[in-house]
């Protein structure tokens, strides 16, 4: 019962009719009560004292004698409080059958009449599920009175001309980013090889220029998670079937000899799962899920990768060992700039960004993701992600219900 959901014309109807038959009962119950008075004091039986019929059994003088008239009286009296309750009783009758005809016309009027007063709202919730980032320049435009409802929807108007400046300036600013700040980095790089490359360099000038290298490189990494990360919570634009089977195996082929240098051993078992999205994106997520088990991971440790189709989802699971992880660092490892315990291989090369970008290309391809500690220690990713099915040799995108 707590899952029951009822729409708002509904429950306007019921409303509509519950007020209805509360008026129309007080109605009948004011009618009943009038009605009962009037009877009361305007039906009176009025006793005269006439000539007797026929036959009746006179007094002295020839009157009616008193035990015959108040016989008489009561008789008659006895019939006009059963023709009172009579009518009574067919006027709560007849009263009781028109309020419910009555009532089930209202309740069918209020529907449509309730259906009709919210045809405006409907409206506004069908632009709202139309919306999206490429169709933020449509708007309502609600014509009409100038009431609650003309109001709300230039009020969401209003919010949308806001948010479509807000999207326009984010994707400037993300390609003015990112020329920005790659120039400045390239150029540096560039001057500190060409210094490198020199003969005769001093040792203390190289073992500098290294440094400096790495530095760039460092900061190179972080400016690529940051600008990665602002795209990936963007709007997907075009949607390329992918099968993440073959990213992962190419995730892991990349970064077979990051885990080789680690120590680490890759187990992989690979079966098709179709999707569709960002193929630039979903490589990266992949590709990050991999490079996050290495480097996070103990000397002769194991990483896992696997993928497939379950319950109409297509999945990537990536599980490493490593030292214990507690539940509350497990809710934390997707914020950017969060690192777990420094003593994982390679911890400190990282800018915090991996998982994070993870999570973005997940929501913006409409999956899920689910992270739990391993009992021996380690983590246990998976990604699921809307499979994609082939019909007519067209793409077809089956989304599950998520319960």
């Amino acid at each position: 019962m707590r899952n029951l959901q009822v729409s708002l014309r509904t429950r306007l109807t019921l409303i509509y009719g519950s007020l209805f038959l509360v008026t129309s009962t007080a109605l009948v119950a004011v009618t009943y009560l009038v009605t009962a008075r009037v009877l009361e004091s305007r039906f009176q039986v009025l006793i005269t004292k006439t000539a007797p019929p026929p036959g009746s059994p006179v007094g002295p003088a020839g009157q009616i004698p008193g035990e015959v008239l108040a016989q008489v009286r009561q008789t008659v009296n006895d019939q006009a409080a059963a023709q009172k309750r009579a009518i009574l009783s067919e006027l709560v009758q007849s009263s009781g059958i028109a309020v419910i005809v009555l009532g089930f016309i209202a309740i069918v009027l209020g529907y449509f009449v309730a259906g009709r007063m919210l045809r405006p709202l409907q409206r506004v919730t069908a632009t709202a599920r139309r919306l999206s980032e490429s169709t933020l320049h449509e708007r309502i435009g609600l014509s009409g009175p100038r009431d609650e409802i003309k109001e709300l929807a230039d009020t969401f108007d209003g919010m949308l001309d806001r948010l479509h400046r807000a999207f326009d300036s984010q994707r400037r600013f993300i390609a003015n980013a990112s020329h920005e700040l790659r120039t400045p980095l390239a150029i540096n790089r560039a001057v500190i090889e060409v210094a490198l490359a020199k003969p005769g360099a001093l040792t203390e000038t190289k073992r500098l220029g290294r440094k400096l290298l790495d530095t760039t490189a460092r900061h190179e990494r972080l400016i690529e998670g940051l600008l990665l990360l602002a795209r990936s919570e963007r709007e997907l634009g075009i949607r390329t079937p992918v099968d993440i089977a073959d990213l992962a195996r190419d995730a892991i082929d990349e970064l077979g000899e990051t885990a080789g240098r680690s120590a680490v051993t890759i187990t992989e078992a690979l079966s098709p799962a179709p999707t569709a999205g960002d193929v630039v994106l979903l490589e990266r997520c992949t590709a990050n899920l991999v490079e996050n088990a290495i480097k996070y991971n103990h000397s002769d440790g194991r990483v896992w990768v696997l993928t497939g189709e379950s319950n109409g989802w297509a999945y990537v699971r990536v599980e490493n060992t490593g030292p214990p992880i507690t539940p509350p660092e497990v809710d934390t490892i997707f914020e950017p700039f969060r690192r777990l315990r420094a003593d994982r291989v390679g911890s400190a090369r990282g800018a915090g960004l991996g998982l994070s970008i993870v999570r973005a290309v997940v929501r913006a391809h409409g999956g899920v993701i689910d992270a739990h500690p391993r009992p021996g220690g380690g983590l246990a990713i998976t990604v699921q992600l809307p499979i994609r099915v082939l019909a007519d040799d067209q793409a077809a995108y089956l989304v599950p219900m998520r319960r």
